[in-house]
């Protein structure tokens, strides 16, 4: 009788401690998350706001538009090169947050990556370069000294907006971007080129959530 009176106790902590030690373990299990690495040009809409594929692909379909239009054989007809194309200010009006300068990024990209232009840095970029230049006239050996005077003058400047339109009924929402980028020409004042992209997304209630 006294062996069984010490044996339950024990038996009874024993399972109280295990029960224990499963609540915490299967806590820290749910509470884990998951990361998996994916391809940087994979499309992956979470929330249905601006992203990194819009932005590249922004980029893209509105600098092909641009590079298809009249003043860029006109400028070389006029002048035998390739225009020089600086990116200004892209203004986000929107409602949400945009990375305006990875955009700005994208733009520099897809013109580079056209071979059709020749893109300058923008002013702020600039400023650091003729720090550098400056930098090496006291300290770099002469003959690696890049002279001064020497930037290359843009012919057109590239600016624009973002702004989007948004509606919600219920817990469906339909989000509405539009981007407008002109290029003008810096000497006349010129708008050359005026283009727009339109993005539209819904994202609706999953029907199984409750």
């Amino acid at each position: 009788m006294y062996k069984i009176l010490t044996v339950k106790p024990f038996i009874y902590n024993l399972t109280i401690f295990a029960l224990l030690v499963g609540i915490t373990i299967f806590s820290s299990c749910s509470s884990s998350k998951q990361v998996t690495r994916v391809d940087a040009d994979t499309t992956i809409d979470l929330s249905g706001r601006w992203n990194d594929t819009d932005s590249r692909m922004v980029a893209d379909d509105i600098i092909q538009d641009c590079l298809t239009h009249p003043w860029i054989n006109d400028h070389g007809i006029n002048t035998g090169g390739k225009p020089v194309v600086i990116v200004g200010g892209i203004r986000n009006k929107s409602m949400e947050h945009i990375p305006v300068a990875t955009f700005i990024t994208d733009i520099e990209r897809a013109f580079i990556n056209s071979g059709k232009v020749r893109t300058v840095s923008s002013s702020s970029e600039r400023g650091e370069i003729r720090e550098e230049r400056a930098d090496q006239g006291e300290f770099a050996a002469l003959e690696t000294v890049k002279r001064m005077g020497r930037e290359l003058g843009a012919d057109y400047m590239m600016t624009g907006e973002i702004n989007t339109i948004e509606d919600r009924e219920g817990g469906d929402q339909v989000i509405f971007y539009q981007t407008d980028l002109t290029l003008t020409n810096i000497e006349t004042n010129e708008k050359i080129w005026i283009g727009n992209k339109k993005i539209k997304k819904f994202v609706g209630r999953d029907k199984f959530k409750m």
